[in-house]
C-alpha cells in the first residue's frame, strides 16, 4: 500500500492529531485537568505584567505538561493493551511515565513562580 505524501499526508496527520486530542479529552481525566489549567492560565498570562518572552515561556511550560501527560497516557494504554496482569516491568513503565509528568509540572511551576516573583 502506498503511503500518503505531501499535502495529503499533512491533512491526514492533522486528522489523526485532532482525533488524539478528542480521545485524550474524553478518556484521560488528568489530561482534561491539565488542558483546563492550560486554557485558564494561558488566558491569565495575557493579563499579567510580563514580557512577550516570559509569556511564551510560561505558556510553553504548560504545553510541555500536556505533551508529557499524553505520552504517559500512550505508555499506559500500550501497557494495558498488552496485558492487565500485574507485572513489575509494566508497573515500572507506568511509574516512569508518571514521574515524567511530575517533573514537567515542577518545571512549569518553577517557571511561573520565578517569572511572577522576580
Amino acid at each position: 500500500m502506498e503511503k500518503n505524501r505531501g499535502l495529503k499526508r499533512l491533512f491526514f496527520a492533522l486528522i489523526y492529531s485532532w482525533q488524539g486530542l478528542r480521545s485524550a479529552l474524553k478518556h484521560e481525566e488528568a489530561f482534561r485537568q491539565e488542558f483546563l489549567a492550560f486554557v485558564a492560565l494561558t488566558a491569565l498570562s495575557f493579563y499579567l505584567d510580563v514580557t512577550a518572552m516570559e509569556r511564551l515561556l510560561m505558556i510553553s511550560t504548560l504545553v510541555l505538561v500536556m505533551i508529557v501527560e499524553i505520552l504517559n497516557s500512550a505508555i499506559e494504554t500500550t501497557v494495558d493493551r498488552v496485558s492487565y496482569d500485574k507485572h513489575k516491568l509494566s508497573g515500572r513503565a507506568k511509574d516512569y511515565g508518571s514521574f515524567a509528568v511530575l517533573m514537567s509540572i515542577l518545571i512549569a511551576t518553577a517557571t511561573w513562580l520565578t517569572i511572577l516573583l522576580t
